[in-house]
């Protein structure tokens, strides 16, 4: 086994659709089961960076399934995580206005804000996703403001709890939108994906995809010289596709 780097987990619905934004609830428990049955650390992400070989678990968007299907799973086996809400749309459906139309994305219902305040109440922590999931770098410097204003201000009068993490929708993170971003979170996630390194931005962190690590055996091998080797391969693909 090779050394143990850092990453962040990023999974947002817990379903058996097959979807690009799905892992199917009996894999998530297989996973947390053997990441327990490693002894691998799993640590709350304010904590990733100094904790070397952990795994911070995250999910965005806030999918109700999440509350159903996740938290007994993390509970039992007391692991934190972050779930970011998109603040404007809690308790009714993921069809905020940049949702794609080609059907790739099902329509799925997104946490109430009391199932977000009892998920904060036993221990997991909220991050937030904006209040309508926009394009960041497609906004004016006052809606880029306001929607980081609104929506972290929103969470904090429900749950009682200061937020200080933030998830880029769709990862848009260029640079004046992480130093907006920077007034209002200490850390920060993107959809790029990656291991953490020595000294990873607190405002712009890399995230491992759970859609890439369905299979048991690119799950397990996060830690292994094969699984590394197919990650970059992603990544790769990943950076062909945008520039196409």
């Amino acid at each position: 086994m090779t050394r143990r780097r850092s990453c962040i987990l990023t999974y947002h619905s817990l379903d058996d659709s097959g979807s690009v934004i799905s892992t199917p609830p009996a894999v998530f428990r297989e996973q947390m089961e053997w990441l327990a049955a490693e002894g691998v650390p799993v640590v709350p992400l304010d904590r990733i960076r100094d904790t070397p070989g952990a795994i911070a678990i995250t999910f965005d968007d806030g999918f109700r399934n999440f509350f159903h299907q996740a938290l007994p799973i993390l509970v039992e086996h007391r692991f934190p995580a972050t779930v970011f809400v998109v603040g404007g749309f809690c308790g009714g459906w993921n069809d905020w206005p940049s949702q794609p139309t080609d059907h790739l994305i099902p329509k799925l219902e997104l946490m109430s804000w009391q199932e977000v305040e009892q998920s904060s109440r036993v221990g997991m922590s909220i991050g937030c996703h904006t209040a309508t999931h926009p394009f960041l770098s497609s906004l004016s410097a006052t809606d880029l403001d306001d929607e980081l204003h609104r929506s972290q201000s929103e969470i904090e009068q429900r749950i009682g709890r200061a937020v200080d993490t933030f998830a880029y929708p769709y990862g848009d993170a260029p640079p004046h939108v992480r130093k907006a971003a920077s007034g209002y979170f200490r850390f920060a996630v993107t959809t790029r994906l990656d291991f953490l390194k020595p000294g990873s931005d607190a405002l712009d962190l890399p995230r491992l995809d759970a859609y890439y690590l369905r299979s048991r055996l690119w799950f397990r091998g996060l830690y292994n010289g094969y699984g590394t080797a197919y990650l970059s391969l992603r990544r790769g693909l990943r950076v062909v596709r945008q520039m196409v």
